[in-house]
């Protein structure tokens, strides 16, 4: 037997992509989100290194070619251009919402780097920023009496009607079967780490929403651009690979051989970073290599990265004291639910926002730390657009 609901808008996913599109839509629309697993178990929770955004006017043409080179210049450039131009509205609201980026003395901003970055642009918290983004946004949206948050419920198809899409096909935790109809629908189930044996993923994030798209001759874009993260911590414990962010390389963490060499620009772009370590794996003939805070203050250590301290150290590696074993790991899927500007499919009524869709933004090869604000960006532009669409019917 299956249970029919009705919404206004049904929202599959509950990470930073999902709640802010229920948050930036209007108040007089019924919404339900659904959630594969509990809503703390959503990658947008394990970002570490930050959001990045335009510091003034005058970073413009370096932001924007930072991303352009990282994504090997097959960026959508009016993708890049809408994201860069929003990401100071982005922060502001963030911070209005109670999110707790780090400041310097004066209480400005305090900005990171990372790799590709020509410049500290990157807004963050400890090491935790994706989980005090995410906390923080699930927190105003369960407050919302217009959302309703179903845990446990796995989206298994969508509805579609004379090549419209009109709601989404689940299955609650007990496996019962539930026709969801809702005149607009948004899939932000995440990305595909949970395919590969070795991912900073959660398993849980099994590309879903592309393999129902493809089902439905619904465009896909990219689909072989996957980024592999260069320094994720080597162990033979089976599992999601834990990830040590980039920020520590921005901050003056260095990459060494077992020679305690180093044999790479710490700060070139990700592929190109990876590529060097597994080469010098191969070289070696050794199985991971080493990163070094020998050049970060114990005082950044402890207030930028404890988190990762501490995992280190429960792995019995103290980052302080000597080189922790570093191995590259899948990480973030650049392709997707091809998707326009508004983050619209290609079928109607049907939206993709997050790492579930491809809007071009990063191209080839994600910049550090613009996952988070281009998920945000484009969630609220999906909002915007279904409140117009649905103004407009009514």
């Amino acid at each position: 037997m299956t249970n029919e609901l009705y919404y206004d808008i049904v929202i599959a996913g509950c990470g930073v992509a999902g709640l802010y599109t229920a948050l930036s839509l209007p108040r007089d629309k019924k919404i339900l989100m659904l959630s594969k697993e509990d809503v703390a178990s959503c990658d947008s929770m394990l970002a570490q290194g930050g959001i990045c955004v335009l510091r003034d006017d005058d970073d413009f043409e370096a932001y924007f070619e930072d991303t352009m080179r990282a994504g090997h210049y097959e960026n959508r450039a009016e993708s890049v251009e809408i994201m860069i131009h929003s990401s100071r509205d982005i922060i502001d609201h963030l911070l209005a919402l109670g999110v707790r980026f780090e400041r310097n003395a004066d209480g400005s901003l305090a900005y990171t780097r990372e790799g590709a970055h020509s410049k500290p642009r990157i807004c963050f918290h400890k090491d935790i920023t994706g989980e005090e983004i995410t906390t923080t946004l699930l927190s105003h949206v369960q407050k919302l009496e217009n959302v309703t948050i179903m845990e446990y419920t796995t989206m298994t198809d969508i509805i579609e009607t004379n090549d419209v899409c009109v709601g989404i096909r689940a299955t609650d935790p007990c496996g019962n079967r539930m026709d969801i109809y809702a005149p607009d629908t948004v899939m932000a189930t995440g990305g595909i780490g949970g395919l590969y044996q070795h991912s900073t993923n959660f398993p849980l994030l099994t590309g879903d929403a592309c393999r129902i798209a493809k089902e439905h001759g619904v465009g896909l874009e990219h689909m072989d651009y996957v980024q592999i993260h260069p320094t994720c911590l080597y162990s033979t414990k089976p599992g999601r690979s834990f990830l040590i962010s980039e920020s520590a390389r921005g901050e003056g963490a260095v990459l060494l051989n077992h020679k305690g060499e180093r044999f790479v620009d710490e700060l070139l772009p990700r592929d190109v970073v990876t590529e060097a370590i597994l080469r010098e794996m191969e070289r070696e003939g050794t199985q991971y290599e080493y990163i070094s805070f020998e050049n970060v203050s114990e005082g950044t250590v402890m207030a930028h990265f404890p988190n990762i301290y501490r995992r280190c150290l429960e792995e019995g590696y103290d980052l302080l004291r000597e080189p922790v074993p570093i191995v590259p790991a899948q990480h973030y899927f650049m392709g997707g639910v091809h998707v326009d500007s508004d983050s619209r499919t290609t079928m109607a009524h049907l939206y993709a926002v997050g790492e579930t869709s491809c809007n071009g933004v990063h191209g080839k090869n994600r910049l550090a730390s613009n996952s988070l604000l281009e998920s945000l960006v484009f969630a609220k532009r999906a909002a915007e657009k279904i409140a117009v669409t649905q103004s407009t019917i009514s």
